[in-house]
């Protein structure tokens, strides 16, 4: 399996759902980068579950760092989390009868019954615990160097929120939020349509919207690395990430050139773009102005309505009801797993860029 992403700054996962522990390396880092475990502790709480919208599997995530810290700094080499397991109902889960929109059965394809099915296993959400501790520790790194993450959910079932509007603001705000939603009344009524699918057994999805201030202009590796690339390329490891768009993204389609283009002028001595359709990157390399990208979340695989699945053991059709406990949504708890990918990305990007040392 490719578990390790990124070439520069590199991280890899490991673990599955019901195992002892999940973890993740993360390589590459710049000696010296304060490692805020509080931080870490915040960032993990985001990704959480939270009352009636969320899964009753609650995990504590009393986080490890094992090696690459000292004295609370980074020491340049590999930086290793460990999360342990506590909250697992293994019981839950029936081999050999695949849930639907799961890796249950393509898994069983590529690793012919060794695979750990508890849970998803290795497929499990579960796992991006350990991409949002590491990623906690990106994202202060990208903080010190005047660049923020923030994500909210631009729509779930249909309900809208309101666009970014001033963007220090918004993403500050986001940081604290639980619940990713700019407009109160979006919030109350997204929170509604979760519980009225959880009501019947069912579940939504959404869409994220993620948006970078101050990245520098001129970071991307084209053709093959470009800024575009990459984040999709990580992005897609989500578990329910089903699309990924940057700008103005499909909407590209209805308009005229004339629409689409952004013009460029000078303020304040620097140039910048006077509308960004493109989502801050020309070419795939970034042109100074916000980063601006959208997720497609899928609904959460994992339903008590009755499905149709298949006996792998004596293959025929067969009905699937679901046991265990999941989440009607998890866009909001996937907004934390964007945040962290992001940074761990863009540190990764701007290491090539500039050199390990410019994190620093």
């Amino acid at each position: 399996m490719k578990n390790t992403f990124g070439q520069s700054v590199s991280v890899t996962l490991f673990g599955e759902s019901h195992g002892a522990e999940i973890g993740a390396v993360i390589d590459g880092l710049a000696p010296g980068l304060c490692v805020d475990e509080e931080f870490i502790r915040h960032q993990l709480s985001l990704r959480r579950p939270h009352g009636k919208i969320s899964t009753s599997r609650v995990e504590s995530d009393p986080f490890r760092i094992v090696s690459g810290v000292f004295e609370g700094r980074t020491t340049g080499t590999p930086l290793c989390i460990l999360i342990p397991n506590t909250n697992t109902r293994s019981g839950d889960y029936e081999k050999g009868l695949p849930r639907p929109g799961h890796a249950d059965y393509t898994a069983e394809c590529k690793y012919h019954g060794y695979q750990d099915y508890r849970g998803g296993g290795h497929f499990s959400g579960r796992i991006t615990a350990a991409l949002v501790a590491v990623g906690a520790i990106a994202i202060s790194a990208l903080r010190q160097n005047g660049i923020r993450i923030g994500t909210h959910i631009s729509s779930l079932a249909g309900v809208p929120d309101r666009s970014f509007g001033d963007l220090d603001t918004d993403l500050e705000q986001l940081n604290g939020m639980l619940f990713p939603a700019l407009d109160p009344q979006a919030s109350d009524a997204m929170r509604g349509e979760i519980e009225r699918a959880a009501s019947v057994g069912d579940s939504v999805g959404g869409i994220l919207e993620t948006a970078v201030s101050g990245l520098p202009a001129g970071v991307g590796e084209p053709w093959f690395d470009t800024v575009e690339g990459v984040l999709a390329h990580a992005l897609f490891s989500i578990p329910a990430v089903k699309g990924v768009e940057f700008g103005a993204g499909f909407g590209f389609a209805n308009l005229r050139g004339s629409e689409a283009n952004d013009g460029l002028r000078v303020e304040n001595g620097r140039i910048v773009t006077a509308t960004n359709h493109n989502g801050g990157i020309n070419g795939g390399i970034t042109n100074g102005m916000p980063v601006v990208f959208r997720c497609a979340v899928k609904p959460t695989p994992s339903i008590f309505c009755e499905q149709d699945s298949v006996d792998m053991t004596t293959v025929q059709n067969a009905t699937l009801s679901l046991k265990g406990r999941h989440d009607p949504a998890i866009i909001h708890r996937a907004r934390v797993v964007v945040d962290s990918v992001t940074a761990l990305v863009l540190c990764d990007l701007l290491a090539q860029r500039f050199g390990t040392d410019f994190l620093d």
